[in-house]
C-alpha cells in the first residue's frame, strides 16, 4: 500500500516538472517585454496588470449598481455582498473562453463575473457600455501611474538638490556650443537639471489635479439608457454620475462624452511624460559629455565591465539606458496624437490597440528612467582636479579682459594692453593647437614688462572664484525657494529604493 503510495506520488511530482519544464520552455520562445523583464518597478507593472484592470472593472461595476440601489433600482444588498465577495476572485480561463465565444472582452468578464456571483447576474452592466469600464479603468491607471511617477521624481529631485547644494561654490568650465565659455559652478549646472525637472513636476501636478472621470455616460454619451431606467428623471441620473465618480475617488467628472473620454486627455498625458524623458535625456547628455572630460562620472561597480574587448572603458551604460528609454518615449507622443486627431465622431475602435500599447509603455519607460537617474545620483562622482585642470588650461584667455582692467588702473594705454594681449593670446593658442603644448599665457605676460603685474597679484586675478559670479548665491536661492518647498511637502515620499533590476 505504502509502495502504491510512493509510486503514485512520484508519478504525480514527476508530472509537475514536466508540465512546468514545458511552461518555462515555451515562454522562453515567445516575445518578453524588455520593460516587465529588466526595467520597470514591481509597482508600476502592477498598475497595468490584468489583475488591477479587472479587479477595477468590478470594482466599477459593484460602484454602479450600489448607486443604482440607492437612488431606487430594485437591487438587493445580497447581489451587491456578492459581487463585492468577488472582486478579486477572477477566473481567467473562463474569461478567455467567454471572449472567444463572444469575441467581446467586456461581456466575457460580465459573464465570468456573473458565474461567480450568479445572485448578481440579472443586474451586472445595467445600463452601461463597455466604455464605462474601459475608459474610467484607463482613467484610474493614469491617476495611480501619475502617483507613482510623481514618487519617482520627487526623490531625484531630492539627490540633485543636495549635489547642486554640495557642489554650489564649486567652479567649473562653463560651455556655449561645446566651446569653452564663462565659468560656472558644478552645483549651478546641476540646478539647470533640476529645474527642468522641476516644470515637468508641475505640469504632473496639474494633469493630476485636473483629471477628470469619464462617469457615467451610456453608449454615445447622451445617457440614453440610464433615461430608461429612472424613467425620465434626469436629476436622478445626474445623481448617479456624481455617485459613482465619488466612489471611485475622483472629484470631477467630464459633464459630456462620446461614448469614451476626450483622447485629448491620453495625448496631454503623454505630452508630459514625453517631456519627463527630455529632461531626463538632456541630463545624461550633459553627464556623458562630462564623463568624456573625466570630471564627473557616473557610479562603476566593483566587479562592472566596461568593454568585452577594451578592458580599461568605464562606458556610461547607465545614462544610455536612460536615453535609449528616453527615446523610446518621446517617439510614442506621436501615437497619442494622431489618436487624438483622427477619433470620428463620439467612437471609433481604432484608439483600442493603439491605447493599449502606448500609454502603459511610455509609463513604464519613465517609470525606468527615474529609478535609474535615482541610481546615478546615488553614486555620482566628482573629480575636483580635472575640472581645476581644464579650467586652467582656458582661464589665462577668459582673464583677459580683467588684466587690461588692472593695468589701466597702474596708468596702462587700454588700446596698446589689448593689442598686446591679443598677439600674445594667438601665438599661445599656437602653442596648445598646433604643437600641444600647455597654454603658456600667463608667462608670456609676466614677461611683458609693459603690464607691469606681479606674479603674486596676477594669481588673484586668475582665481576660478572670481569668474563663477553670483552662481553660488543663486543655487541656495533656488534650492531654499524652489525646491525645498517641493520636498518638505512630499518628505512621506522620500526614501525610494533605486537598486537596478540588471
Amino acid at each position: 500500500m505504502l509502495e502504491n503510495n510512493i509510486t503514485v506520488i512520484m508519478a504525480k511530482v514527476q508530472l509537475f516538472w514536466k508540465r512546468n519544464k514545458e511552461k518555462t520552455k515555451m515562454e522562453t520562445k515567445i516575445y518578453s517585454n524588455p520593460l516587465a523583464e529588466r526595467y520597470s518597478s514591481k509597482e508600476m507593472l502592477e498598475v497595468f496588470s490584468p489583475d488591477f484592470k479587472f479587479s477595477t472593472w468590478r470594482k466599477l461595476w459593484v460602484a454602479l449598481a450600489e448607486s443604482e440601489k440607492e437612488l431606487g433600482l430594485e437591487i438587493q444588498d445580497e447581489q451587491i455582498q456578492q459581487m463585492k465577495e468577488n472582486i478579486y476572485n477572477i477566473d481567467y480561463a473562463l474569461a478567455s473562453q467567454k471572449e472567444k465565444e463572444f469575441r467581446h472582452d467586456v461581456m466575457a468578464h460580465v459573464h465570468t463575473f456573473g458565474t461567480q456571483a450568479p445572485l448578481a447576474m440579472p443586474i451586472i452592466h445595467l445600463g452601461a457600455t463597455s466604455a464605462f469600464v474601459g475608459d474610467n479603468t484607463d482613467l484610474i491607471q493614469i491617476r495611480e501611474a501619475l502617483l507613482l511617477t510623481k514618487q519617482k521624481m520627487v526623490n531625484v529631485m531630492a539627490e540633485l538638490s543636495k549635489f547642486a547644494k554640495e557642489n554650489r561654490a564649486l567652479p567649473t568650465l562653463g560651455f556655449t556650443h561645446f566651446q569653452a565659455a564663462q565659468l560656472t559652478t558644478v552645483g549651478k549646472r546641476a540646478c539647470l537639471w533640476l529645474q527642468s525637472l522641476m516644470l515637468d513636476l508641475e505640469e504632473l501636478e496639474f494633469r493630476n489635479a485636473t483629471l477628470r472621470f469619464r462617469g457615467v455616460k451610456g453608449t454615445t454619451g447622451t445617457q440614453a439608457s440610464f433615461k430608461d431606467l429612472f424613467e425620465g428623471d434626469f436629476q436622478k441620473v445626474r445623481e448617479l454620475d456624481e455617485k459613482v465618480t465619488e466612489k471611485m475617488g475622483f472629484d470631477k467628472r467630464f459633464l459630456v462624452t462620446g461614448q469614451t473620454y476626450d483622447r485629448k486627455v491620453d495625448s496631454e498625458v503623454m505630452n508630459l511624460l514625453a517631456n519627463i524623458a527630455q529632461t531626463a535625456h538632456k541630463f545624461t547628455n550633459d553627464l556623458r559629455l562630462l564623463q568624456h572630460l573625466k570630471e564627473i562620472e557616473e557610479p562603476f561597480e566593483k566587479n562592472q565591465i566596461g568593454s568585452s574587448a577594451m578592458a580599461y572603458k568605464r562606458n556610461p551604460m547607465r545614462s544610455e539606458r536612460i536615453s535609449s528609454l528616453a527615446k523610446f518615449v518621446i517617439a510614442l507622443q506621436q501615437s497619442t496624437a494622431m489618436t487624438a486627431a483622427t477619433q470620428w465622431f463620439e467612437r471609433t475602435l481604432d484608439d483600442s490597440a493603439n491605447k493599449r500599447l502606448s500609454l502603459p509603455q511610455a509609463f513604464l519607460a519613465v517609470d525606468a528612467i527615474l529609478i535609474i537617474w535615482k541610481n546615478i545620483m546615488d553614486g555620482l562622482v566628482v573629480y575636483p582636479k580635472m575640472i581645476e585642470k581644464r579650467i586652467m588650461s582656458e582661464l589665462p584667455f577668459m582673464a583677459t579682459e580683467y588684466i587690461i582692467m588692472e593695468c589701466v588702473k597702474q596708468g596702462g594705454d587700454r588700446q596698446e594692453l589689448h593689442e598686446r594681449i591679443r598677439q600674445h593670446s594667438m601665438e599661445a593658442g599656437k602653442q596648445v593647437k598646433v604643437e600641444g603644448k600647455e597654454n603658456d599665457l600667463i608667462d608670456r605676460i609676466l614677461a611683458d614688462d609693459y603690464f607691469k603685474l606681479d606674479k603674486e597679484r596676477l594669481l588673484e586675478i586668475l582665481d576660478p572664484k572670481s569668474f563663477t559670479g553670483f552662481a553660488a548665491e543663486q543655487v541656495l536661492d533656488f534650492l531654499e525657494l524652489e525646491i525645498q518647498p517641493i520636498l518638505e511637502k512630499n518628505k512621506d515620499q522620500l526614501g525610494m529604493n533605486s537598486e537596478l533590476r540588471v
